[in-house]
C-alpha cells in the first residue's frame, strides 16, 4: 500500500517531464505565470482619444495636440491657456481633466469637418469660374507665386517639349 502512495500519479508525464529536462540543472520545472516585460510592453502604448484622433502619451499636451488635424502651435497654447492646464505629459491626465479638453477642443472646427468646409469652399470658387478657382482647376498656385521655375509640387515632373532650345 505504501508503494503504491508513493509513486507519482502520471508516471508517463514525469518520465516525459525528465526526457525533456534532462539537461537542466533541476528535474522539476516552475510552470508560474512569466513576469511582465520591463520596458512596458503594450500596455504602455494606450493613448487618449480627443477630437477622433489618438493623440500620443509620450509627449507633452501642447506637441500631443497637434496631432489633430486643425490645431497647431498657437491653438494648443491658447486651449491650454483657456483651461489653465500646465503642458504635462499626455499619460499624466486624469479622467476629469481629459473631459474637459475634449470639451474645449470640440468648441473648434477640426478633423473631417474642417476638411470637408475647404474642399467645399474650393469647390465653390471652381463652380462661379473666379481666378482662383480656375488656378484650382488647371493645379496652378493661385496666391500670385512665380510659375516660371518654381511650383513643381502643383506643376508635376517636368515634360520635355522637342525642338525648344535657345540658340544664341
Amino acid at each position: 500500500m505504501a508503494q503504491a502512495l508513493a509513486k507519482p500519479l502520471a508516471p508517463s508525464l514525469s518520465l516525459i517531464c525528465y526526457t525533456i529536462y534532462r539537461f537542466s540543472l533541476s528535474k522539476t520545472r516552475d510552470f508560474s505565470t512569466p513576469a511582465p516585460p520591463k520596458f512596458g510592453g503594450l500596455r504602455s502604448i494606450s493613448c487618449a482619444r480627443v477630437g477622433g484622433v489618438e493623440i500620443p502619451n509620450n509627449k507633452r499636451l501642447k506637441c500631443s495636440l497637434q496631432y489633430i488635424h486643425g490645431i497647431g502651435r498657437a491653438r494648443a497654447r491658447q486651449i491650454l491657456y483657456d483651461l489653465s492646464m500646465e503642458n504635462k505629459m499626455a499619460k499624466d491626465l486624469s479622467t476629469k481633466e481629459l473631459i474637459t479638453l475634449r470639451d474645449e477642443i470640440s468648441k473648434y472646427l477640426i478633423g473631417g469637418d474642417l476638411r470637408r468646409c475647404n474642399e467645399l469652399s474650393i469647390r465653390r470658387l471652381k463652380e462661379i469660374q473666379c481666378y482662383r478657382g480656375i488656378r484650382h482647376m488647371d493645379g496652378l498656385p493661385c496666391r500670385g507665386q512665380q510659375t516660371h521655375n518654381n511650383c513643381r509640387t502643383l506643376k508635376g515632373k517636368r515634360v520635355a517639349i522637342a525642338g525648344k532650345k535657345d540658340v544664341c
